[in-house]
């Protein structure tokens, strides 16, 4: 299989049609100059949870071409978990995401699948580089998302979020989408090894048919997981690193501070100085506050640990080939995940 196209959709039924018919009609030609034959590839519509009828149109065209698959959810659970399935489902060599709102255009598809093939990129991020949104709503918090995000993973894309991406297979089968994580793929890509991170700017259209399916939160939420992923992705196997860091700091400085509170007390008053009992001082009870927060903070690092050596994949690693003979790749894949 040479193409995967992944498409995750709520509520776009009016927009379906034109769609296919333009994808059907990119991948209807050579997607490399020079190839003779048409591309392999395979259509996955995610539904997530719709109610306007866009399964029945997915469910028709899948009767009539058995290039295109659909799942279907019981209910919305958001774009996030639409990708993870798609991502297993796809078999392509070269997967493809894009959104069904038509805002995407499908004749950016040949230049993305070339990107990936040529050897060069693990990962391609379309750049919506002239929006059609709204400026105030849409495109000024777009920008200081994509600063922040930049500023963060350290990767170089004017627009991480952007849902037209290309990607190697072997990228989408090491990851997992999760949550609303899916607006720092390329983050996740680069945790997992995958650096050769590129961007393309792409054409982008107004909305056709319907209106967004999200709101201002998204920005909200997006900065809450892209923290979390940060931390996650540093401490998320050394929990002691960082609690037992802040804790052990706390409770030093509650400690010194106590001591030096009651040295202070018994020299006053051994040279008949006036002084205050250190009960009576508000330092003294920021110092014990300090010492209890030191203190949980240094046993919340080792129940952390304690978690972390528990879990199921902790000795999971990604291992891009093996060299050495038959019983070296066996012994390595009864350990690792080999990809």
């Amino acid at each position: 299989m040479d193409l995967s196209v992944i498409i995750a959709l709520y509520n776009e039924r009016e927009s379906l049609p034109e769609l296919l018919d333009r994808i059907r009609t990119v991948l209807g030609s050579q997607l490399e100059p020079g190839l003779q034959k048409l591309p392999d590839y395979e259509i996955i519509f995610v539904d997530d949870g719709s109610t306007d009828g866009s399964w029945d149109f997915i469910a028709e065209q899948a009767d009539k071409d058995s290039r295109i698959h659909g799942i279907r959810f019981r209910r919305n659970y958001g774009k996030s978990a639409a990708l993870y399935c798609g991502f297993g489902a796809a078999q392509g060599e070269v997967v493809i995401t894009m959104d069904a709102d038509l805002q995407d255009d499908p004749a950016e598809i040949p230049a993305l699948y070339r990107m990936i093939t040529d050897g060069n990129y693990d990962l391609i991020s379309g750049w919506k580089k002239k929006r059609k949104d709204a400026v105030l709503t849409k495109n000024i918090p777009s920008r200081i998302y994509n600063a922040t995000a930049r500023m963060v993973t350290g990767i170089r894309l004017h627009d991480m979020n952007c849902g037209l991406k290309a990607y190697r297979n072997e990228v989408i089968k090491s990851i997992e989408v999760y949550g609303e994580t899916h607006r720092y793929i390329p983050y996740l890509a680069k945790e997992a090894g995958f650096t050769r991170i590129g961007e393309k700017p792409v054409v982008h259209a107004r909305r056709k048919y319907g209106k967004s399916k999200f709101g201002l939160s998204r920005f909200v939420n997006g900065y809450l997981d892209l923290l979390t992923l940060w931390f996650l992705a540093r401490f998320g196997k050394k929990p002691m690193h960082i609690f037992g860091l802040f804790g052990s700091l706390m409770f030093m400085a509650g400690g010194i501070i106590a001591v030096w509170l009651i040295i202070q007390k018994i020299y006053w008053q051994s040279h008949s100085l006036p002084y205050r009992a250190v009960t009576d001082q508000p330092l003294f009870y920021l110092s014990l506050l300090a010492i209890v927060l030191g203190m949980q903070l240094f046993l919340a690092g080792f129940i952390g640990e304690l978690v972390s050596r528990n879990a199921p994949e902790r000795n999971h690693y990604h291992i891009k080939e093996i060299t050495g003979g038959t019983s070296a790749r066996q012994n390595s894949a009864a350990i690792y995940k080999t990809l």
